[in-house]
């Protein structure tokens, strides 16, 4: 059986086509296991938090007894104390009987939970254990968050710290090292108390350290499990080229990389021939599979929009930075920015808030779009004309161009400044959605996203243009934004580059005219 790309719960590297995490693993072995660390992986939803859990497990039960549990099917353990302690300690009686546990220390294990005072009993178990066990005892835990506000986890988490703090002191014997995993960073943790009383943070796992290893894909990761498939596939595909687009598009995050590959490798599985072998890898390939993984639904894609409905502060936020260009000063503390990282949506750029991946940002800008496309009369006028736009499979961005400045000036010749530097893009991009659905979409250069000008790279079935829409701001500050222009068209291999130019100078010439700048043509479009 051949390996496969895996979206979906555990991959196995025996079965799926995975990144090498063995460097990963022994890294976080000697630098949070060995030295005794108690930590918490929490990372974004699917970003590899199972799977490193596992790799772990193996490489650590050649040295130490490991206790794997998981939260994510216990819910009656949460009903009472004496429940929680009755599940953990059948589950931890399982790992001990799978790892040769001798059958005294299982023994004493099983006996029954005190109903009286069971995280006392089970205190006195974990004890017994690790003081009697031949081989140190690590415990690892994933999904701890599903209960994470529960009054018996955080009770349970009160006995870890305890019996941690008394090791140190000689006066007890617990585990060498503490692994739990899950989204939310249960450092600190809000409490949930009586109804109508606000809600309190509880730090009973302040004494984990900080877990800094990066477990998203590099390039070169991403490229090492391309090398493996192409191994059992021969496609003929550019490593380096598809590599570098994945990791340009997804930052790396695993989800995203694994099932941008899936789509690939369903292509080559579904070919006839060399040649559909070797496109279904190509860089136009890639591109069809961005526009497939953007229109369907996914469990990450449906977690994003459920929470950004949790959290409407945060969903404003990424609202301003992507359709109003806003900059936000990163501070890790900052409540909006604290949940946008935890969850995956944000990361800092050069001590500014941004959008974690290309992907997310693509995913946000069509998600904020169609909740507005329906209450602008633009997007009516280009979903009813949108054929004349495409000529022969071309998109035809002149004229696009053409006919937004007649159409923005009928509607929008009336309103204020402010309201067109606050919305001008989004008008644009908003008319362009129903012109290129199906068949192409954008990206948003962020270097150069702000509230002045914005850099857009639309891909049209595999054929890419650049735009530039920016507010005017003189003709020396529209001279260096047509320098910048042409460096991207020299990037992208273009003749033509494309700029929309929003001027409330009251002697402007609206429409469209071309420039030539040496051997380049600049199509600039004024409203």
């Amino acid at each position: 059986m051949r390996k496969t790309f895996n979206v979906t719960g555990l991959c196995i590297p025996e079965k799926n086509y995975m990144v090498d995490m063995s460097g990963r693993v022994e890294r976080i072995i000697e630098e949070y296991v060995l030295p005794g660390k108690y930590f918490t992986i929490n990372r974004a939803r699917q970003f590899g938090k199972t799977t490193t859990l596992y790799l772990l497990e193996e490489r650590l039960k050649e040295q130490f007894i490991v206790l794997s549990l998981s939260f994510e099917a216990a819910d009656e353990y949460f009903f009472s104390l004496s429940n929680f302690a009755t599940g953990v300690s059948m589950d931890i009686a399982d790992c001990l009987r799978r790892q040769g546990v001798k059958d005294s220390l299982i023994n004493d294990w099983e006996k029954p939970v005190s109903d009286a005072l069971p995280l006392r009993d089970l205190n006195a178990r974990i004890t017994g254990l690790c003081e009697n066990s031949e081989r140190k005892v690590v415990l690892m835990i994933d999904e701890v968050d599903k209960s994470s506000d529960n009054q018996i986890f955080l009770s349970f988490l009160g006995l870890l710290r305890s019996k941690y703090l008394e090791q140190l002191k000689g006066k007890d014997t617990t585990f060498l090292s503490v692994i739990l995993a899950g989204v939310y960073d249960i450092k600190n943790l809000k409490k949930k108390l009586h109804p109508g009383e606000e809600s309190k943070y509880n730090s009973p796992w302040n004494i984990a350290v900080d877990f800094t290893v990066d477990m998203s894909f590099s390039a070169e990761d991403i490229a090492s499990m391309l090398q493996q498939y192409e191994e059992d596939w021969h496609t003929g595909m550019d490593i380096p080229k598809i590599s570098r687009l994945l990791s340009d598009y997804t930052s790396g995050y695993p989800f995203l990389v694994s099932r941008l590959c899936q789509i690939m490798a369903q292509a080559v599985i579904e070919s006839s021939s060399k040649e559909e072998r070797q496109r279904a890898w190509s860089s136009e390939a890639f591109q069809d599979a961005v526009r497939e993984i953007l229109k369907r639904s996914n469990t990450l894609f449906d977690d994003m929009v459920k929470k950004l409905a949790d959290y409407p502060k945060l969903k404003e936020m990424i609202y301003a930075i992507l359709l109003q260009g806003k900059r936000y000063s990163y501070e890790a503390d900052n409540e909006r920015i604290r949940i946008g990282e935890m969850f995956g949506f944000l990361k800092e750029r050069e001590n500014a808030v941004a959008v974690s991946n290309r992907i997310f940002e693509m995913k946000l800008y069509n998600l904020f779009i169609s909740e507005q496309e329906t209450d602008v009369d633009i997007f009516s006028v280009a979903d009813v004309e949108k054929n004349q736009f495409v000529s022969g499979g071309i998109l035809q961005m002149e004229l696009v161009l053409q006919k937004f400045c007649e159409y923005f000036e009928d509607i929008y010749a009336g309103a204020d400044e402010r309201f067109v530097e606050d919305n001008g893009r989004r008008i644009f991009l908003i008319f362009l959605k129903p012109i290129i659905n199906g068949s192409g979409n954008y990206y948003v250069e962020a270097r150069t996203r702000n509230l002045k000008r914005t850099d857009v790279i639309i891909d049209y079935k595999g054929k890419q243009e650049v735009l530039e829409m920016k507010i005017w701001h003189g003709q020396e500050y529209n001279r260096r934004g047509e320098e910048q222009l042409l460096e991207y068209m020299n990037n992208y291999h273009l003749q033509k580059g494309y700029m929309l130019s929003f001027n409330f100078n009251k002697k402007k010439q609206v429409g469209v005219k071309k420039i030539r700048l040496g051997n380049r043509l600049l199509v600039e479009a004024v409203v």
